[in-house]
């Protein structure tokens, strides 16, 4: 997708490989690219890491048991933005649903759920607690049109190849006024310029894509849809500046991370440049 060769940032992959990739700047909409993408036939070999925690319901030490503390408050809010825009049917699906947890707490709030989870473990795990409702990725393109209410993305669009196409298939299964929910990390974030090269949520070579608000309202709008509103979530910067100082120092610095996350939070109440951002965007 990129149209210059512009380096914006080198980046190493902390967690898998150790191998480095560089970010360069999209002139068209502004994200930055990891460059090179991984082939799709070598991509879940990046994925292969005991610490990929979404994939996982493993609560091995204090900060996985603090990971999963938050995810339940985090579940609470979630499903209190998708109860503002239920249709009449309830149907949602989530794509990149890990091991189900926000599907599960839909479902229990009778949402009709779908889910699509590409990590076999993770789907194995999702469909004990979603009684068999999650997919492989292939089946995203066998829905019927405008069947959803809600289609939700909870820090995936950045893993999705051919990120146009995926926009505009979203857009078909979504009904009239339907809503698209985009959660993505935010590169013009307090913590991101802190860290720069050691920022956890670069995660390459699993994102190939970097957002930032300006970004994501040219992308919507290429394709026809609205963006309505902009929310911070606020334990992303906690959990991002403790994941980027390991990566910066070698070794678990909560104290450090934890005060740099909250400055982040500070910096953003004024900035509205949160570590991470979710975008409501509907279909008119």
């Amino acid at each position: 997708m990129t149209n210059n060769n512009q380096i914006h940032l080198r980046v190493k992959d902390y967690s898998v490989s150790g191998e480095e990739f560089d970010l360069i700047e999209n002139k068209e909409f502004g994200f930055l690219e990891t460059m090179p993408q991984p082939l799709s036939n070598k991509l879940q070999e990046y994925y292969q890491s005991e610490d990929y925690i979404s994939h996982t319901d493993s609560k091995r030490n204090l900060f996985e048991k603090v990971y999963h503390v938050v995810r339940g408050i985090a579940l609470k809010s979630k499903l209190n933005l998708i109860n503002s825009f239920q249709g009449e049917e309830k149907k949602l699906l989530d794509v990149g649903c890990g091991t189900g947890d926000f599907l599960q707490t839909a479902q229990n709030n009778n949402w009709k759920v779908f889910g699509i989870e590409p990590n076999e473990q993770a789907r194995k795990i999702a469909n004990t607690k979603t009684n068999n409702s999650v997919f492989e990725i292939e089946e995203l393109l066998k829905f019927e049109d405008h069947s959803f209410d809600v289609i939700t993305l909870w820090h995936v669009l950045e893993h999705l190849p051919d990120l146009e196409n995926h926009i505009k298939v979203f857009r078909k299964l979504l009904k009239p006024n339907g809503f698209l929910i985009i959660a993505v990390p935010n590169y013009k974030s307090y913590d991101a310029k802190y860290y720069k090269q050691f920022w956890a949520a670069y995660d390459v070579p699993r994102h190939f894509w970097h957002f930032n608000q300006e970004s994501i309202l040219k992308l919507t709008r290429k394709y026809r849809l609205e963006l309505k509103k902009v929310k911070p979530m606020w334990f992303d910067a906690f959990y991002v500046s403790m994941l980027s100082e390991k990566y910066k120092t070698g070794k678990m610095n909560p104290i450090k991370g934890i005060c740099i996350g909250l400055l982040s939070n500070i910096k953003a109440v004024l900035s509205k440049e949160a570590s991470s951002l979710i975008y409501v965007i509907k279909k008119s």
